[in-house]
């Protein structure tokens, strides 16, 4: 999936993924180890949350950009359609032509 320049860029998602990637390698190697005090395993799992909420977040963002843009194109078509349809009819009422014809 590609994001736009104005959604956040293709480095802030990786940015954000290897972020979480070192988080979770951290916490893995310091519970391997036994050395981890509960404070700052407290923290790096605060942490850890806060980068999934964040990549939760412009996922969610990115995906209503994208319904929108979708949605504005579809009612777009739609309605050009129908104002021709409706300008031609118009036009035969009144034997004159349509715009363009």
């Amino acid at each position: 999936m590609y994001i736009r320049q104005n959604e956040g860029s293709l480095m802030d998602a990786a940015h954000a993924e290897m972020d979480e990637k070192q988080l979770d390698a951290i916490i893995q190697r310091r519970a391997r180890k036994g050395d981890v005090d509960p404070d700052e395993r407290e923290e790096l799992w605060k942490a850890s949350v806060r980068a999934y909420e964040e990549k939760r977040r412009r996922m969610a963002r990115l995906e209503w950009h994208l319904h929108h843009t979708a949605q504005a194109e579809r009612l777009r078509r739609t309605l050009e359609a129908l104002a021709s349809h409706h300008e031609e009819q118009a036009a035969k009422l009144m034997d004159v032509r349509p715009k363009g014809a």
